[in-house]
């Protein structure tokens, strides 16, 4: 019951990341936004997250786990229901400041009680149930959105959560028991450093594009004050006496922070490709909505058979195998992508999906297994934060920059494109009258398909980036450190 209840929880936080993704368009309507601006009901979600993450040790030590897990669940399900009710904008992105804000805790947390509840030879599985709800919760999501979106509205995307929270809710009350680490004192000045600099590098990467990157003042300043905030965080780390808001020993486990960079390339590739099908589908595919949520679904199925498989897998084949499978298959899926075109069928998104489902599945749970292979129980609630903290960020990221270049190579291949546009261009003589470059109506026409065509290149070199970062992500595999099964079959510490 403990796991059916924190399992609930984790799946509904996991769930809001990207349920509102093919409902982006209709909220673009609904709240007289621009393409620009409907990004921030996802970025929001993601930094208000990122930035209370690390904040998780420090509550459970001064509150008690089951307290915050309470206070987590009450106050996700309030904003949930208050992003549902928004009428404007920045109603929606305050309310999902405070769905990030409260369901910052319910992952690491989730993990952290999956790992103590279960004996060292059973953290394989546990961690494939675990790596079950946090990886269904973004895949599920387009569908499950597409479908609430068509049938009811997309207000419903967040109205889903109300049920899911209550149950949540009460079996977290009924049964979880109270657990309070040792208690440590707040590192204030970290904090602040790292929320700073977290919260100044997603408005470098959301308004970037809009305000001409490094042409504009409030550019510069976001990215030197990122840069500097980072900087003092660094350094604090590593010489204040006493207690840091990130634990230095969580810095010197090899497999920990490997883990943690694999991690943050993971949130990249699944994030920014989950945000950039569902407006590909819809805006140049013209699939509905539902259509949308039914052709990303064989990603989940995908994702399901390999957290079956790996689960078992886990405790007879090394970690590194495994990832490594998980990412040329993730590879793979991304390569297929970068061979979109307006006159496929459905096909390639379908087996891509599924492909990238497989491979996510192999990778994500031994990922969490060798995070926490080697690091001792009592840095646990601090360690997984951490991860969490460097997922989000990669999605955040991920997110911001894809959609940056979307913008910016859209309008350059439009511009390659558009210089074919003339009289003197052959090719065009046997368009048809409604088409003709003498009429206002023929190069508005021809403007559109232009524009069409530029997009499609801009997806592509996209997926292009992306395949290339996952495969170029392999070779630091090496760096991870093989637990011994002699520990773990002795019944130590150590799982494998």
């Amino acid at each position: 019951m403990i796991t059916v209840s924190i399992m609930l929880a984790t799946i509904m936080q996991a769930l809001d990341t990207t349920i509102a993704n093919v409902a982006l368009p209709h909220m673009q309507g609904s709240l007289q936004a621009s393409q620009d601006q409907i990004t921030w009901v996802l970025t929001s979600y993601i930094v208000a997250s990122a930035i209370a993450l690390p904040l998780t040790g420090w509550l459970c030590a001064r509150y008690g786990r089951r307290m915050v897990f309470l206070v987590s669940v009450i106050g996700f399900t309030i904003a949930s229901a208050l992003c549902g009710l928004s009428t404007s904008l920045g109603a929606i992105v305050a309310a999902r400041l405070l769905q990030g804000i409260f369901g910052a805790a319910l992952v690491p947390l989730s993990q952290a009680v999956l790992l103590d509840i279960n004996p060292p030879h059973k953290v394989g599985q546990a961690m494939a149930i675990w790596g079950a709800g946090i990886m269904v919760g973004p895949i599920l999501g387009p569908m499950m959105g597409g479908w609430l979106t068509e049938n009811f509205d997309w207000r419903w995307v967040f109205f889903i959560n109300l049920p899911v929270g209550l149950f949540a809710l009460y079996g977290i009350w009924r049964y979880l028991p109270e657990n309070r680490p040792k208690s440590s004192p707040l590192d204030l000045f970290g904090f602040f450093a790292l929320s700073l600099a977290i919260g100044l590098l997603q408005m470098f990467l959301d308004r970037g594009e809009l305000l001409d990157w490094f042409d504009s003042w409030e550019i510069r300043l976001e990215a030197a004050g990122a840069l500097v905030a980072f900087a003092f965080l660094a350094v604090h780390t590593w010489t204040v006496q006493g207690t840091s808001f990130v634990n230095r020993d969580l810095l010197k486990d090899r497999n920990f922070v490997t883990a943690c960079v694999f991690g943050f390339i993971v949130g990249i590739v699944l994030y920014g490709t989950m945000a950039l099908l569902p407006t590909f589908l819809q805006s140049l595919m013209n699939y509905p909505v539902v259509y949308t949520g039914m052709v990303t679904a064989p990603r989940g199925i995908g994702t399901m058979i390999a957290m079956i498989a790996v689960g078992r897998l886990v405790q007879r084949v090394d970690l590194r195998l495994i990832m490594t499978a998980g990412f040329g298959l993730t590879a793979i899926a991304l390569w297929q992508m970068t061979h979109i075109t307006l006159q496929m069928d459905s096909s390639v998104i379908v087996t891509s999906g599924f492909i990238q489902g497989l491979g996510i599945g192999f990778t994500f749970v031994p990922l969490s297994a060798a995070a926490f292979a080697t690091l001792a129980p009592r840095l646990r609630n601090e360690g997984t934060p951490i991860f969490s903290l460097l997922r989000n960020i990669g999605g955040s990221v991920g997110i911001s920059v894809v959609q940056a270049l979307l913008t910016r190579g859209t309008a350059q291949a439009h511009a390659q494109l558009a210089t074919f546009i003339s009289p003197g261009n052959l090719g065009l003589a046997d368009l048809p009258p409604s088409m003709s470059l003498d009429s206002g109506a023929g190069l508005a026409l021809l403007n559109a398909e232009v524009t069409r065509q530029a997009a499609l290149i801009a997806y592509v070199n996209d997926f292009w980036i992306m395949m290339a970062v996952t495969a170029l992500a392999i070779p630091l595999l090496l760096l991870v450190r093989p637990p011994k099964r002699t520990q773990a079959a002795a019944g130590g510490d150590v799982p494998h």
